[in-house]
């Protein structure tokens, strides 16, 4: 695994630092997820059958051109909106997993997509869940 060689300013003095490399720099091929984890595998076509059932029933599809869930939200108000984002992205920032999302006034956009495994895994249907309750819950 890569590392970045960081310099941290502390007073009088420069100290070197090691970090993981982010995923998105690192070398196609390597599953790992930092730590020496595994990055979930893409479910598999049994799996996905299962899971797009129930997931179509609340609301997401699939994305025509990617391996990706979608889910189009309205709220009432923007800060209903604001909330509810922020609900999930706490929790995305607990299980790791963050969303690609968009926003406008009372509208979210929602793409769920395990980029470092190229498509949707068991995070991404674990996140989808707890969309779904927190949605529910305004």
């Amino acid at each position: 695994m890569m590392s970045l060689l960081l310099l941290r300013l502390t007073p009088g003095l420069l100290r070197p630092t090691h970090r993981t490399t982010p995923s998105c720099f690192r070398a196609a091929g390597d599953r790992t997820g930092g730590a020496g984890k595994t990055q979930p595998e893409r479910l598999s076509p049994e799996e996905r059958q299962q899971v797009l059932q129930e997931l179509k029933g609340s609301g997401w599809t699939e994305l025509k051109d990617r391996d990706a869930l979608h889910r189009e939200l309205t709220f009432n108000t923007f800060n209903q909106a604001f909330g509810f984002m922020c609900r999930v992205a706490l929790q995305a920032e607990r299980i790791n997993h963050h969303p690609e999302w968009f926003n406008v006034y009372n509208k979210v956009q929602i793409t769920l997509c395990t980029h470092d495994s190229g498509g949707v895994t068991q995070k991404d249907v674990r996140l989808a869940r707890f969309i779904n309750k927190a949605a529910q819950s305004l």
